[in-house]
């Protein structure tokens, strides 16, 4: 049997030889390739849901980079039509529910998830993914957590203040824990099935929870995400499992509360920090900031081998505490991952 691939292998704990380094949007719309694809196919949710775009789009930066993982090419609100929540993404406004869920009655009629039947498309792409790359890189799974999903669909959109979901948290908390409560099952029966599909390690991104304070990420974030961990660690202990949240530094020690493997950091607390208050049993991945690939190739050489110090030779990541952004060179790119690749413990 051949050798894991080192991403995997440092993310069950494993010492490697150097940080292995992926990107997150690392497929997307810096990439020239990605943009092309974009102009023949504008919708973004065919990009997505169709198999064979979502797996070219996925690889595009595997082929031009070689990164350490590759991240199937999907969104967070991918399993929302298969609960009953459906939903649209425009250009240059984002997602759209519509109407947005806000009722006991509406939170009474979302159905079980069923992969199977609503999401099929999830199976092609991860599996083809595993395929492709082989033991070469680790094959990446994402999913949105539930406090960050609750907020879209209660929200309708993207929102700057979140006083709609903070306005049912804080004045009928019940109803939305019982919202929270129906999207974390479905959120762990959709890790678990894109684990069975193919998925080797599985981010969950938590977006919004960072704009909640610690007593509030306590009674409304924290349960669930225990108990989408609680869920996918009952039959597969074995998958290391990533959870990011932007805005975190005041909140590291919460996030591991969560029972997660990995704690992914942004750029706003100092690498050295977060191992000594995370502690050494938890992993971390992150956090150079992203417009550090807007500078020259001395000042990103100079970041990554900072930032490698500062975590120490076991349990990190290399990777960007939040997107790669739009308009990043490309050769940039390419050199941030050809120096982590020079790297050795």
């Amino acid at each position: 049997m051949s050798e894991l691939p080192l991403l995997l292998r440092v993310a069950r704990g494993e010492k490697g030889e150097r940080p292995p380094v992926w990107m997150m949007r690392q497929a997307g719309r810096y990439m020239k390739a990605y943009r092309d694809l974009r102009e023949k196919y504008p919708s973004f949710r065919e990009r997505s849901e169709n198999p064979d775009l979502a797996i070219e789009i996925s690889l595009q930066p595997w082929h031009a980079f070689q990164p350490d993982g590759v991240i199937m090419f999907s969104d967070i609100l991918t399993p929302l039509p298969g609960i009953g929540i459906p939903f649209d993404i425009v250009e240059s406004k984002g997602p759209i529910i519509d109407p947005p869920i806000r009722r006991r009655a509406q939170i009474e009629q979302l159905r079980p998830l069923e992969p199977e039947e609503s999401l099929p498309f999830i199976k092609t792409i991860l599996t083809s993914l595993r395929k492709e790359v082989g033991n070469r890189s680790t094959v990446l799974g994402f999913a949105g957590a539930p406090w960050t999903l609750a907020a879209y669909v209660v929200e309708g959109r993207g929102s700057k203040d979140y006083t709609v979901i903070k306005s049912m948290a804080f004045s009928e908390p019940d109803l939305l824990h019982k919202l929270l409560d129906k999207i974390a099952t479905a959120i762990a029966t959709y890790i678990r099935y894109q684990i069975d599909c193919g998925a080797q390690v599985v981010q969950m991104f938590d977006s919004w929870a960072g704009h909640l304070s610690p007593q509030d990420y306590e009674t409304f974030v924290l349960p669930y995400q225990k108990k989408v961990v609680q869920m996918v660690k009952a039959t597969h202990p074995d998958t290391p499992l990533i959870l990011y949240i932007s805005g975190s530094a005041g909140i590291l020690e919460k996030m591991a509360q969560s029972g997660v493997d990995i704690v992914s950091l942004d750029w706003m607390v100092d690498m050295a920090e977060a191992r000594q208050r995370l502690g050494a049993h938890v992993k971390v991945q992150g956090n150079i900031d992203p417009a550090v690939l807007f500078g020259s190739h001395q000042f990103i050489r100079q970041r990554i081998y900072d930032t490698v110090a500062k975590a120490g030779n076991t349990g990190h990541i290399l990777n960007l505490g939040h997107g790669v952004l739009v308009g990043t060179p490309e050769d940039n790119v390419r050199f941030f991952f050809e120096t982590a690749k020079q790297i050795r413990y």
